[in-house]
């Protein structure tokens, strides 16, 4: 049953409840929306934009649990629909749809989920999707349906082409050094990885976690005393560590820069979630890098215009720092610095700039020193997986960005972007919280599904 309700400002409120509402909750509604309920009123015959049917939005999930907290029973969803009284043309249509009515079907989702599909041609498959997979790699997939004597499903060669994307296992960045035929003992990243090695100094956890940790003071922790149910609050010591964590969100901020960068400053918030057995993040800080911005055309140094292939770098600063700072906000963690670089060279033979956009999210936290380290999962232990539905949207996402830019249509790479959801990763903070916080936390080991979702 979905009842309808509407402002002043012809914004109507879709509430989908299984169960018949009371004249009590009716009247509470209109309270809460400010709205007048739409007495046996079924449909409404006018263009509406609302969210996708398919997919219930981050304000849709608090206003169900506000509606909890004042006592009304049986809603399952809330959405907002605007009238659509002009013509409107910049609209994401990953997030969107128009509604030529409204009726009791709005929130029926009748999709039957596909079949599996064998996949008799793995490199025409390739192409298609935009897995990125090398020549080698489908000459391995190949080689292992010859093996286990049957056609690979799309779900196992589109999985197989996240989790060994450039993205998630840093192929290059981890490969062989061969200089004048001689290979090199280290390669990039265990360049790296030597310093540390070298100078352990107040280093708890690096390079093997979602996130670094170093030695921290000795803490005082005021925290609830069942983290269940409302509860009296104690102090309680504990010896910290401090987390420290860099990643980057290029390509997602470069073809969607306000969802792209936001998802990026997620992103990382989501690996200080997931050190050892549960830490806590603190503040956030995030780095733009793109091409000139070309906001003075009196700047002698930059000379030609250009033709940008998504969003020029204007609008990805401008949007790209709405989006981080956007998702800071919701998910309640302050982004307290940053910093921007703009950079291009062109000579006769080459052109340089910053084209693909360098987007650098990182941040601070802190945990327990006897939570930094994870354990070894044993047979038998309970797996738990904290958060909202996966969709489409945003799987692919590890391979995608493994690439360069405009290498695959742009239905593909902008399918390819995660989108913002900082409401539910609070959710999903809170519930960690509430472990790292207790006497005995249960958790074993703790793991942040990146790009790919559940694929990883």
């Amino acid at each position: 049953m979905v009842l309808f309700f509407e402002d002043k400002n012809k914004l109507i409120y879709a509430v989908d409840s299984k169960v018949k509402l009371y004249s009590k909750d009716i009247l509470k509604l209109e309270w809460l929306f400010g709205s007048k309920f739409l007495k046996n009123t079924n449909s409404i015959h006018k263009k509406y934009l609302g969210p996708r049917k398919t997919m219930v939005s981050p304000w849709s999930t608090n206003a169900v649990e506000i509606t909890q907290n004042m006592a009304i029973n049986g809603i399952v969803r809330i959405e907002t629909f605007e009238l659509l009284d002009i013509q409107i043309n910049d609209i994401d249509l990953m997030l969107f749809e128009k509604y030529p009515f409204l009726d009791q079907k709005i929130f029926t989702n009748d999709i039957i989920p596909n079949p599996l599909i064998e996949i008799k041609n793995i490199a025409k498959y390739n192409e298609e999707e935009g897995l990125a997979l090398s020549d080698k790699e489908i000459n391995y997939l190949k080689n292992l349906s010859k093996k286990i004597r049957r056609n690979l499903t799309d779900s196992e060669v589109f999985g197989f082409s996240q989790v060994n994307s450039e993205h998630c296992r840093h192929k290059i960045f981890n490969g062989k050094f061969i200089i004048d035929g001689k290979e090199k003992k280290l390669s990039l990243f265990k360049l790296i990885k030597k310093t540390s090695k070298l100078n352990r100094n107040e280093i708890v956890s690096a390079y093997k976690d979602n996130v670094a940790f170093v030695e921290g003071p000795i803490v005082e922790q005021f925290a609830p005393n069942n983290p269940e149910k409302p509860s009296f609050f104690k102090k309680t010591n504990f010896k910290s560590v401090v987390s420290l964590k860099a990643e980057t969100h290029n390509f997602p901020t470069t073809v969607e820069p306000f969802n792209g960068a936001a998802t990026g400053s997620g992103g990382e918030i989501r690996d200080r979630l997931a050190g050892g057995k549960g830490s806590l993040p603190l503040a956030g800080t995030a780095v733009y890098m793109t091409s000139y911005p070309r906001i003075d055309k009196n700047r002698s140094w930059i000379k030609n215009a250009r033709e940008w292939l998504y969003q020029t770098p204007l609008d990805i600063l401008i949007k790209a720092s709405n989006g981080a700072s956007d998702f800071g906000n919701k998910f309640g963690q302050p982004l307290i610095s940053g910093s921007v670089l703009t950079f291009e060279y062109n000579s006769k033979n080459f052109n340089l700039g910053y084209d693909k956009v360098i987007m650098l999210a990182g941040g601070i936290g802190f945990a327990k020193m006897n939570q930094s380290l994870k354990d070894i999962p044993n047979e038998n232990d309970i797996i738990v997986i904290l958060g909202g539905d996966n969709y489409r949207i945003g799987m692919g996402g590890a391979a995608v960005s493994s690439t360069e830019t405009g290498k695959y249509s742009s239905g593909i790479e902008l399918n390819a972007v995660q989108r913002s959801n900082p409401e539910m990763q609070k959710r999903v903070s809170n519930t960690i919280r509430a472990f790292v916080e207790s006497e005995n936390n249960p958790i074993v080991s703790i793991h942040d599904h990146g790009a790919g979702g559940h694929l990883n």
